[in-house]
């Protein structure tokens, strides 16, 4: 049972799959005003972008994050994945919402789920996106420069939501071993809460036995990281987890946090990673996203990636791609 290990707070960050990573900035900074806040590489293939977009800080709970893989088959999304990822708004923004994205031509709807109501709408990669009117300022470090004011900003993570063929196996893992309870169902969707509850901690998991299966490709979430307050409790994680009979990863040092992975019974890649030390360990608060940034074992490579990797555009008005500055240039950083 998960009472030998303090809960999972919440959602730490998410990542997924883009084609194009200068659409995928252009969408999260001018049309959704997240800040880029991290320029990095991704570490199992290093000579292709990772690149996290959040709050002023990239706090823990608000980090959306890419890997920028442009020859991955195009967007495959089905059961064994993260389908949904929502983010949390002001209850009286949807309005605000509805008429930017109106404005800047991004398709989006109403729904009303679980008593609250929210927008959908997909990235520039197809992936659906929710902005659900139920938010919590605690996590959040607003961005002076957004071009969204800070009264309707987006404040981090709502929840995410799996799809899966079937959820028993499912169930008993997030109740049993990871100290998830179930907090309401909709149909084929179950909603579960962990730590304190509420936005950033909820997960729907929608039980879909007829699929399609979908698979690792442009356009779809490669895994969802949860959070844990530091490198001791995730060392109990990962003994908890094993001793359920999960194949977990080794502790792996990622530089801005630890990681260790493992699969959910019903294919999804989950992470479990520490708050800490975050995004401001190699480059200052005001400073965050500006250069390429590289773990201290990725330094001998810099002049190659330098060479190797598009440069980035990160826009800096509300219009997309307008007016913006250069903060990379092959060779410049």
């Amino acid at each position: 049972m998960a009472e030998s290990v303090a809960s999972i707070p919440g959602i730490h960050h998410v990542t997924c799959i883009t084609g194009d990573v200068q659409k995928c900035v252009d969408f999260y900074v001018s049309v959704l005003g997240l800040r880029f806040v991290k320029k990095s590489i991704n570490q199992d293939l290093p000579d292709t972008y990772h690149i996290y977009f959040g709050d002023y800080l990239g706090t823990p709970g608000t980090a959306m994050t890419f890997f920028g893989w442009p020859t991955w088959p195009q967007q495959r999304t089905g059961t064994g994945q993260v389908t949904t990822v929502s983010f949390q708004v002001p209850s009286g923004s949807l309005g605000f919402w509805s008429n930017r994205l109106k404005q800047l031509d991004v398709d989006h709807r109403m729904i009303s789920r679980f008593e609250s109501d929210a927008l959908v709408l997909r990235d520039a990669d197809g992936i659906e996106i929710e902005l659900v009117a139920q938010a919590a300022n605690e996590r959040w470090a607003p961005w002076p420069d957004s071009p969204i004011d800070a009264e309707h900003a987006i404040r981090g993570f709502h929840s995410v939501t799996m799809t899966l063929a079937e959820m028993a196996a499912t169930f008993n893992l997030l109740t049993t071993a990871m100290g998830f309870r179930m907090a309401s169902q909709e149909g084929n969707r179950t909603r579960f809460e962990t730590g304190a509850g509420g936005p950033h901690a909820i997960l729907d998991v929608i039980e879909s036995p007829e699929g399609p299966e979908g698979e690792e490709s442009i356009g779809t979430v490669h895994h969802v990281a949860w959070r844990t307050s530091d490198a001791e409790t995730q060392k109990t994680w990962r003994e908890q987890l094993m001793s359920v009979g999960r194949n977990v990863t080794p502790v792996i040092d990622r530089w801005y946090f630890k990681s260790i992975y493992y699969r959910e019974p019903g294919g999804v890649l989950f992470e479990i990673a520490t708050d800490g030390p975050g995004f401001t360990v190699d480059e200052p608060p005001e400073k965050l996203g500006g250069t390429l940034s590289l773990p201290p074992w990725f330094q001998v490579r810099r002049d190659r990636l330098d060479e190797t990797l598009p440069p980035i555009v990160v826009p800096t008005t509300t219009t997309t791609g307008a007016h913006s500055s250069v903060v990379s240039t092959p060779g410049g950083e």
